[in-house]
Formats: structure tokens, sequence, C-alpha cells
């Protein structure tokens, strides 16, 4: 029986469902289902009733995820003090931040941890939510800085902060009139946003609150990199919802409040339960201290 089967499992008794386990784990949902049934053979039992409609613990099942749980938890506690005694890791912290992080967070942050904690080295990696959620789990993070609505089941999340968001249009775009553009004005107009894989529930999120709004896009474009997102709205082909620019927008765009304040960046530092020290604690504020340094920009 391996660790990882056993990780299938227990994903899927909490979800119960298991499109939205697969989503969890990051794979798809036939290997998902595979694993599962290779796990029930190598038991010689029955684990989950599976009908259309639903799907649900058998009583092994509900056994099995009671001995399930404590031998996950250990072999992450072993995990953690494996790596702590690895030679060179020991007085290095593993920091997962978004790519988008705007140059005074980031700042703030870096200068904010040395000088709280001068001999712990910051190992930062530029990272989605998602895959900052998956090497936490893995163990291939120490903390992660991360935007919600995410899945953080089983990591601990500290304080979140809220960053309302506006628009980015092009300077002759009829909304760049408004001083605060309601987001049905925008209707017709397309969106350029972020791929739905780098944070799926935010990104799901934007898209319902746009279209509680009466937002809806003609065209929706998807773009990482600020420089292609800015180049595609300065050529007309989408409108961008953002957080304040730190510096001047490249000639031609403007950027505007919008009014709905459900639109944020709401960012939080996340971990996992078997890490708690000195450096994660200086983390997490050096973190806070970055965020609100570019809320007062």
């Amino acid at each position: 029986m391996e660790l990882r089967h056993l990780r299938y499992f227990v994903v899927l008794a909490e979800e119960l469902h298991f499109g939205r386990a697969a989503e969890r784990l990051h794979m798809a949902q036939p290997p998902l289902s595979q694993r599962i049934r290779d796990l029930e053979r190598e038991l010689g039992v029955t684990l989950f009733d599976r009908t259309r409609q639903r799907v649900r613990l058998t009583e092994a099942g509900a056994l099995l995820l009671e001995h399930a749980r404590p031998i996950l938890e250990g072999s992450e506690a072993a995990r953690e003090a494996m790596r702590r005694i690895r030679p060179g890791a020991a007085g290095v912290l593993r920091a997962g931040v978004p790519p988008d992080t705007v140059p005074l967070t980031l700042r703030t942050l870096v200068t904010t941890f040395a000088e709280r904690v001068p001999d712990v080295l910051l190992e930062l990696h530029e990272l989605t939510t998602e895959a900052q959620l998956a090497k936490l789990r893995e163990g291939e993070l120490d903390v992660g800085l991360v935007r919600h609505p995410c899945d953080t089941v089983g990591l601990i999340s500290g304080p979140v902060v809220h960053r309302r968001l506006g628009v980015i249009l092009p300077e002759r775009h009829h909304a760049a009139e408004h001083e605060v553009v309601r987001l049905r004005v925008l209707s017709g107009s397309p969106l350029v946003i972020f791929p739905r894989e780098m944070a799926p529930r935010l990104y799901d999120h934007m898209l319902a609150t746009c279209r509680d709004n009466g937002f809806l896009p003609g065209a929706i474009r998807h773009a990482r990199n600020p420089q292609f997102v800015h180049g595609l709205v300065l050529a007309g082909l989408g409108v961008h919802l953002n957080e304040p620019p730190a510096g001047a927008l490249p000639p031609g765009l403007v950027w505007r409040p919008i009014d709905e304040p459900r639109l944020t960046w709401s960012t939080s530092v996340v971990w996992r339960p078997a890490h708690s020290d000195d450096a994660l604690a200086a983390f997490a504020a050096a973190a806070l201290a970055g965020l609100h340094a570019a809320d007062h920009t």
C-alpha cells in the first residue's frame, strides 16, 4: 500500500466527488478512479459506494479513513524532521509568492524578513496559487503567499489582506471617462485575465462577479505577463481587472476604480500544520508588512 494511494483515498473521502477530488489532487479523474480501484483490489474490500448521483463511504472505507489520516500525518512529520537535518537545509525557508507580486511588496517582505531572522536564508519561488498549494502539500515549500478563494484544506492560513481591484483600459475606451467604472458599462468588451489553472477558484469567482454585475465579456483572453497584458489592452483587445498600478502605466492606458467591492486581491500566508517556527512567523509578519506597504502607494 503506497502513501500516495492513501492520500488519494483520504481526499476522495473528504470530497465524496471524483471531480472535486481530482482537482484538489491536480490529476485527471480517470487515473484517480483507477488508483482507488487498485487500492480496493489490494485490500479486498469496497471503500466507496458509487452511483450516478453520489459517492458514499462504505463501512470499510470509514474504518480505513480512521487509520489513514494518522498515517499521513505521521509521514508528513517524518518528512519534516528529515528535511530539517538534511545537509544544507537548516537555516533555509522555502517560500512561494505570486508571479504578479508588486516590487514594493517584495522589497518590504525581503528586508523585513532579513531584519527579523538574519541567520535564515529566504529562498523565494515565483509560483501561482495552485502550484504553491500543491508544493506545500508535497513538502516542497515551507510557506506560501496565495490568493483567495482557494483550497486551503489541511493548511493553516494567516490574516487575509484585501486590495480592491480596478480596471485598466485604453484611454479612448468609453468607460475611461468615468471616475468610478460600473462593471455593466464594460459589457461586451473583451476581458484579459490570468489563465484559470493559475488559481481556479479565484478565476471562477471573478467571472461570476462580473456576470452578476452585468459585465458579460465579448471574449476572454488569457495572459500572465504584465507587459503582454498591457500590450493586449493597448491594442484594444480587452480590458483588465487589477489593483492600482505601482508605477506609471504605458502611454495610452488608464486605471479606474470599479464599483464592486467583491473584486479584490485577497492574499494571505499559508503553511502546513507540522511546520511552525520563528522563521515562519517572521515571514508571515514580513509578508503582511509588504502587502500593507503596497496598499499605501
